[in-house]
């Protein structure tokens, strides 16, 4: 079974689609989408990067054992098993052509249409028009195929349904509204069924279909585009008089900066995004440096460096613990899909990762199991209220905020941090775990 590290920035749909194959396969996929593990733009342009990913790009991977792959095409199909793959080799070409289909004839009328509504590129009426009659196209093809299909190849997901979904995402976030695709009603029928498995869910979140068709904001494209330096003032004398021509060849060369790696379309919609307000902005710098503990974690001995050092460094008035535990266990069945319940909530905090660390325990076996964790949190509040985007999963959990320095909370730590243990508050034997950092 295939066992590495998924690097990507957050929100990257290609990577999507390596990240639902994992989900299908059992694959152990680690993604690396945030400091310190990776910074885009900073990581992705080193040495060590581009001697493994030679164009820099992203989602890259690389397993336990060192293989490393580009493309997301690739490093979806090596995390697959072979029913996403085409268990026969007719399923299989058919799930290369629509893998194919998706790059060559969704993805571009798609960019076209769906990125001057997010204010990454110029709006172009001919263009945008024309996408719209491609998009129609390719619907049209999906809906006469999907008549009298469930999914596109076989009777389960292939990773034909997770490339199309996955390059069709935001042409149902952004701009299908309602009446637009209500002449492909096979194709949102099929999109809302993949969209709610378990394992795209698990990734993707809630899916919330487009009501009303965006607009291209020029306010928002001029926000986003790269501030210009204001120009030199001119130097009074003679010397800029005598030599015009020597100036216009300096402004010529100064025009042309060095040349850097380009982004496509997809990594322009992360650079392009608007700076959030940082909802631990108010509070006042702490001593305790997370990413020097998480480092320690990651690469060190758990009992004998990292909780030392956590608890030397620990800052009690800048940071808080916090115990967690799943309200609903009698509705936790299979022990897969209760480890996915986590999955999907640590993937839906990507953004908190800079200012939180947690692990977080499957207890028990399948239809006797429990779910609770240990979380590290800048400030003493709960952290899922400050921000809108952090609220999706944490109702789900009971919370109990521990003192650092009682002796139930220095036995939690070091039990959760370590997985290993007697567990007394639980009741039921470690199945395994999940850390957030």
């Amino acid at each position: 079974m295939a066992a590495g590290t998924l690097y990507t920035y957050p929100e990257n749909w290609r990577a999507f689609k390596a990240q639902i194959a994992a989900q299908y396969s059992g694959a152990r996929l680690k993604v690396a989408s945030s400091s310190p593990a990776f910074t885009f733009g900073q990581t992705n342009r080193t040495p060590a990067f581009l001697n493994n990913f030679p164009l820099g790009k992203v989602p890259a991977y690389q397993g336990d054992d060192g293989f490393c792959l580009f493309e997301s095409n690739a490093i979806a199909h090596y995390l697959s098993n072979d029913a996403l793959r085409g268990a026969t080799p007719q399923a299989a070409a058919q799930v290369l052509q629509w893998v194919s289909f998706a790059d060559s004839e969704i993805i571009p009328p798609a960019s076209a249409w769906v990125f001057p509504t997010l204010g990454i590129m110029q709006f172009n009426k001919q263009a945008t028009e024309q996408a719209k009659e491609d998009i129609k196209k390719v619907l049209g093809v999906l809906s006469q195929h999907l008549n009298t299909r469930t999914f596109l190849v076989g009777e389960r997901v292939s990773l034909a349904d997770i490339s199309v979904v996955c390059s069709m995402l935001w042409l149902f976030k952004q701009v299908l509204e309602p009446s637009f695709r209500q002449p492909y009603q096979n194709v949102t029928r099929w999109f809302v069924t993949c969209v709610n498995q378990p394992q795209f869910k698990a990734v993707l979140g809630e899916v919330k279909l487009c009501e009303k068709m965006a607009q291209f904001d020029a306010k928002k494209f001029a926000e986003m585009q790269p501030k210009k330096e204001a120009p030199a003032k001119k130097e009074k004398g003679g010397k800029e008089a005598a030599k015009p021509q020597e100036k216009k060849e300096k402004k010529k060369e100064e025009k042309k900066p060095a040349p850097e790696e380009e982004m496509d379309d997809c990594d322009a919609v992360l650079a392009a995004e608007p700076k959030a307000k940082d909802p631990f902005a108010h509070l006042p710098k702490s001593a305790f440096v997370m990413d020097e503990f998480k480092r320690k974690y990651s690469n060190e001995d758990t009992l004998t460096v990292a909780l030392p050092h956590f608890w030397e460094h620990f800052d009690r008035e800048g940071y808080s613990i916090w115990y967690s535990q799943y309200k609903y266990p009698e509705e936790l069945t299979l022990t897969f899909k209760s480890c996915n319940l986590i999955t999907g909530m640590f993937q839906r905090l990507d953004k908190l990762r800079k200012n939180a660390f947690a692990s977080v325990i499957l207890f028990g076996t399948n239809n006797d199991s429990s779910i609770s964790g240990l979380w590290i949190f800048r400030g003493q509040e709960l952290a899922f209220t400050l921000s809108p985007d952090w609220q999706i999963d944490y109702e789900s959990y009971d919370w109990r905020k521990l003192d650092p320095d009682s002796e139930e909370c220095k036995t939690m730590v070091k039990e959760y941090f370590a997985w290993e243990g007697d567990f007394k508050h639980v009741g039921k034997a470690f199945n395994q775990g999940k850390i957030f950092k």
